[in-house]
This record gives structure tokens, sequence and C-alpha cells, in this order.
């Protein structure tokens, strides 16, 4: 009976940290940000509630493009680095959200990943990835990057999404 209890004790101890893998801590502005690998809650959480909310709430997807969108999805997993810290990842990263909510995306297939103003977090899940601004809107099929959208669309984030997952010459921003 023990063994089976210390055993549930350690099992729930590993589900939650996976679940809060993240930190919160005030950074050199003086702003308590998120860092490392987060979920939708942290989002919905103060101080991050305020503008995750109003701006997902509002923001309407082009839903002549959603179909579409939804097919191709299906194929793709998403890496998401954003900064909460950040007015682009304010105005872009809930609107993506809602994209991919709206399209029934399965969110087990998006990470998303909080970095403080120097593009860093303490776990290092941006290694490898080349993450110089935030948000980063990376689309991975069979485990090889596809394409990005950087900080803001060239477009609209529906056009955009569309013309990388369906293999259409897409050129994100600050592309070398």
């Amino acid at each position: 009976m023990i063994k089976f209890l210390s055993l549930l004790i350690v099992a729930t101890f590993l589900v939650s940290c996976k679940q809060n893998n993240y930190t919160e801590v005030v950074d050199k502005e003086g702003e308590l940000i998120l860092l490392g690998e987060i979920n939708l809650q942290a989002l919905q959480k103060e101080p991050y509630k305020e503008w995750f909310k109003n701006n997902h709430d509002s923001y309407q997807p082009n839903t002549a493009l959603l179909e579409q969108l939804k097919q191709q999805l299906k194929k793709h997993r998403i890496q998401l680095f954003l900064g909460t810290w950040c007015s682009d990842s304010h105005r872009e990263v809930p609107n993506f959200i809602k994209i991919l909510q709206a399209a029934d995306f399965p969110i087990n297939n998006l990470e998303m990943v909080a970095m403080d103003r120097d593009k860093e977090n303490p776990a290092e899940e941006k290694k490898g990835w080349n993450i110089n601004y935030v948000p980063t809107f990376i689309f991975v099929k069979d485990g090889k990057e596809v394409n990005r959208i950087v900080e803001m669309p060239l477009e609209s984030l529906e056009k955009d999404m569309l013309k990388i997952l369906t293999g259409q010459p897409y050129t994100p921003n600050y592309a070398e």
C-alpha cells in the first residue's frame, strides 16, 4: 500500500511538473514575465489574461480560409516562441490561438515557449530553432521545419499560414 501511494505521489508530481514547466520572473524592466514551456492556462492568468483575453475575444478569423487551414494543419506540429512582455506577441499570439481553435487543431500539437527580452529562457527550449524575434510560429512536418512566421504576418495570419502549409513560396520577415 505504501509503495502504491508513493508511486501515486510521484506520478502526480511528474504530471503537474509537465503542466507547469515554466517560471514567472521579474525581468530587467521590472515586469512579471513567463519563461519556459507554457500552456494556454498560463496565458489566462493575471497579468497576461487581460491582453490575451481581449485580443483573443475580439479577433474574427477569416472563415473563408478556415476549412483549407483545417485540412492542412492536420499534417503539422507547431513550435511557438513568444514573449509575454512583447507587444507583437500580445497582438499575434491570441489571434493565432483563435485560428487554431476555429480550425480544430489539436492543442497538444502546439508547443509554446516563453522567452525573455534577450530571447533566452532557463531551459533552453529554443536551442536549434534560431529564434531572434518573437513571436515566431514554426510549422513542422515529419520532424522538420517547413517554414515560419516571424514577428508578424506579411499578409494575414490565415493567408500566411495557408501559403506555408500548402508549400507556396513564402519568405518570412528578417529572412537572410
